[in-house]
């Protein structure tokens, strides 16, 4: 027990669910034993608060810090305006040049609002495109954050309870009245998705969908949406939060050809730093004007300066294709671990942001077993990883020999009924399921 868990025992008490984000709860990785917080952080490395140091071959926070931990040239940019100060009753003209450049890369695209966060972008996406249409159905696709647009899908008729259409989400606080507005449909599925654009026709403002991030679409399913969105006047909105950047410099929609009306970007695109965007075409983004979107901290000078350099960055170093490399070698590394030591794993996802999975009875207590015996190689590790500039080969190689030992020690575990009984602490629990 460390000075992290003792922190977050008294968090707890006071913070309702410990953290503010529910992929940083340590009960998803490994209760008890998580170091919780951290002090510092470089590169790949971060260390808790105890001194410990440890390789993050796994979230890198949470898909945010694409170009490695307090990396030199953002921290720079940052520093910069921050002596300049970074809040004034004036505009920040970095905004002007970023919506420049974003509207560079994405020559579709003619306009451009900021936020900071990314669920709250998804948010100002889907009242621009139901002011644009005066219609309130929404097709969604993928996981777009906590707002009530999008937990209102959970409001299904079950008896007198929600029932849960995406496992997990739970939809308390979100007025029943929005029960309607919203319905899921899954990746590739074309006829469920048709079945739902028939059933709603002439009653849906927009559909809303990550264009990329477990699976490749497959042949013609984006064209398809694009296809039936337009024929039906419906807004396409692609949520590139998780997926920008990762495989090439803007969003994966690129690499499809497939132009939506709005996109949205948030995470990778400023590596820490909060900064969120909303590109669009003209004729939809100028329904802005039709509504009221303003937020004080959304013209503060920090994000957009942090945002200018990451982006800079990512086009001259090729940061994507780094990515690309990276998760590639991590995935191959994972199976043949496996095959080696006689375990079963299923290996999916994106080469950047690509995860793996148990096929073993009690596959959440192996799970929780490798991220114990991980942690005691000096590595915060689950079974995923999003890929960083950071990751070099040195970090790699150490990671991947950790892992070739670990399955190891896992194969014996099981061959002696005994997996369960090496956990120091309690199962950890599982997150929500996804659509995509």
């Amino acid at each position: 027990m460390g000075k992290g868990q003792e922190l977050y025992r008294k968090a707890k008490n006071i913070i309702p669910g410990g953290t503010q984000l529910l992929s940083k709860r340590p009960e998803l990785h490994l209760p008890d034993i998580w170091p919780a917080y951290y002090k510092s952080a470089k590169g790949s490395e971060l260390w808790d608060l105890d001194g410990a140091r440890y390789t993050d071959m796994s979230y890198m926070g949470i898909g945010a810090c694409i170009l490695g931990y307090a990396d030199p040239d953002v921290d720079a940019a940052v520093r910069s305006v921050i002596d300049g100060c970074s809040m004034t009753t004036l505009n920040s003209p970095e905004e002007v040049e970023l919506a420049e450049l974003l509207c560079r890369l994405h020559p579709w695209a003619e306009m451009v609002r900021f936020a900071r966060t990314g669920g709250e972008s998804m948010a100002v996406a889907v009242r621009i495109a139901r002011a644009k249409t005066s219609k309130d159905i929404v097709l969604f696709c993928g996981y777009h954050g906590w707002h009530d647009w999008y937990l209102s899908a959970n409001l299904a008729d079950d008896k007198a309870l929600d029932g849960h259409l995406l496992e997990g989400l739970k939809p308390g606080g979100v007025p029943r009245k929005l029960r309607g507005t919203s319905f899921p449909f899954k990746y590739n599925d074309k006829k469920g998705f048709e079945d739902l654009m028939d059933t709603h026709k002439g009653d849906i403002a927009a559909v809303v969908m990550e264009p990329l991030r477990n699976y490749y679409p497959e042949d013609g399913f984006l064209e398809f949406i694009r296809e039936m969105t337009r024929k039906q006047r419906v807004v396409l909105i692609f949520d590139e939060i998780t997926s920008g950047w990762r495989i090439n410099a803007g969003g994966a929609h690129l690499d499809f050809k497939v132009d939506p009306d709005i996109a949205v970007f948030a995470k990778g695109m400023s590596n820490g730093y909060p900064m969120a965007a909303i590109i669009g075409r003209r004729d939809v983004m100028e329904a802005a004007q039709d509504t009221f979107i303003s937020s004080t901290y959304w013209t503060e000078r920090i994000g957009p300066a942090a945002a200018l350099a990451t982006i800079k960055k990512i086009e001259k170093e090729g940061v994507p294709e780094r990515l690309m490399k990276t998760g590639a070698k991590v995935r191959e590394g994972w199976q043949e671990a496996a095959d080696k030591a006689g375990i079963k794993i299923e290996v999916q996802g994106i080469d950047p942001l690509v995860h793996f999975s148990f096929k073993h009875d009690d596959p959440m207590v192996l799970k929780t077993l490798f991220t114990q015996i991980m942690l005691e190689k000096g590595f915060l590790a689950t079974t995923a990883l999003y890929a960083s500039h950071a990751h070099d080969e040195r970090s790699l190689d150490r990671y991947l020999k950790a892992v070739e030992d670990t399955f190891r020690d896992i194969s014996n575990a099981i061959a002696a009924g005994k997996q369960k009984d090496l956990l120091k602490g309690p199962v950890c629990h599982e997150g929500f399921k996804r659509l995509n």
